[in-house]
């Protein structure tokens, strides 16, 4: 009898650490399972596969949160993590799917989106995981890699990386990097399905305004810049002036016309969505030394509260211009201003 006890409790016990590898659609979905916990302003929760079935089982496959009011407006989709070393981009993206409520319209936010990329780090002096203390308790978050896990790509990479429409070419490494390849290819690398993923997420969706979120080395030109597809460009320079009256000092700079793969040039030009990239500073991509979380010129919170004052500077931009029924409006929206003043940890949830 305790032989046979012994034996159930043995393998239970490989049931449980199996199983996510084993089922679907835990193989290979998600080989890290992010730590988001969603508020109650989440009615669903997918995987992106569902929008592109050849995704499923892949390392790639991340899970998609949806905000839905049920009243008309507008859709607002929300990426952070193309670079997984981009953690403001991912957190801020968190404290949305942990936070927001719309009153009007719907969110839809993926705050790890290359999740091949979260897997593995290119340095081992960068920290795998970041520690942030909430009311709660601690939380943990994965910083990753800017590419694609080599292991996962499929092939090896090409001596020299060009974009299909032309342009520039890069270092072979640049085919693994989710913001080179956009629109994607249904039939290609898996870095190339992905992008084909969000592609077509964003046209059944009927996406109205897209962000995808970045971090740049502070003395990147990049670094506190809007990006913004040309034919929405005016709402770009709005929220910027915006977001000066508020103290916060953003760039803002069109989509290149010669170089291609970009969201938000991709995303832009084929779908109806306004398309935006917003980047902050991070220091620890200007140096292997720098501190991801608590530099003391460029910390954590100051970096979150950038892109969700941003994000919300824009929306506002929207609202005055846009059809009565594509207004997006919140009932509850995180505060910048409180997670600067106090952390982000005031604004994850339990």
């Amino acid at each position: 009898m305790r032989r046979s006890v012994s034996l159930l409790l043995i393998c239970t016990f490989f049931f449980l650490i199996l199983s996510p590898i084993c089922s679907d659609p835990f193989y290979g979905a998600s080989t890290i399972l992010h730590d988001i916990r969603p508020s109650k302003g989440i009615v669903q929760i997918s995987w992106l596969s569902e929008w592109f079935a050849p995704l499923k089982g892949t390392p790639s496959d991340t899970r998609v949160f949806i905000a839905d009011s049920k009243k008309p407006g507008a859709t607002v989709f929300v990426a952070g993590g193309t670079h997984a070393n981009e953690i403001a981009g991912i957190i801020s993206a968190v404290i949305l799917v942990e936070n927001a409520i719309p009153s009007y319209g719907r969110l839809i936010a993926i705050p790890d989106i290359n999740m091949s990329a979260s897997t593995w780090t290119e340095s081992t002096i960068v920290p795998s995981w970041i520690r942030i203390d909430s009311p709660h308790g601690a939380r943990f978050f994965k910083y990753g890699a800017r590419y694609t896990d080599p292991v996962h790509q499929g092939m090896t990479d090409p001596d020299r990386y060009k974009h299909p429409k032309g342009g520039d070419s890069f270092e072979g490494s640049e085919s693994r990097n989710l913001n080179r390849v956009y629109p994607g290819k249904p039939d290609g690398t898996l870095t190339e399905q992905l992008a084909w993923a969000v592609m077509t997420l964003l046209k059944k969706e009927k996406v109205d305004i897209a962000f995808d979120l970045h971090e740049a080395g502070p003395e990147s030109r990049l670094a506190n810049m809007i990006v913004a597809n040309p034919k929405n460009l005016d709402l770009g320079a709005l929220a910027v002036i915006n977001l000066e009256l508020e103290g916060i000092n953003m760039k803002l700079e069109p989509s290149s016309d010669v170089f291609h793969g970009l969201s938000h040039r991709e995303w832009g030009d084929e779908t109806s969505a306004s398309a935006f990239l917003i980047e902050t500073p991070n220091p620890a991509q200007a140096t292997d030394k720098g501190n991801p979380v608590e530099d003391p010129k460029h910390p954590l919170e100051e970096r979150v509260a950038t892109h969700l004052a941003t994000i919300e500077a824009i929306l506002d931009a929207w609202n005055s211009d846009c059809l009565p029924d594509k207004h997006i409006e919140f009932a509850m929206f995180p505060s910048w201003q409180a997670i600067k003043a106090r952390g982000v940890g005031e604004s994850l949830n339990w």
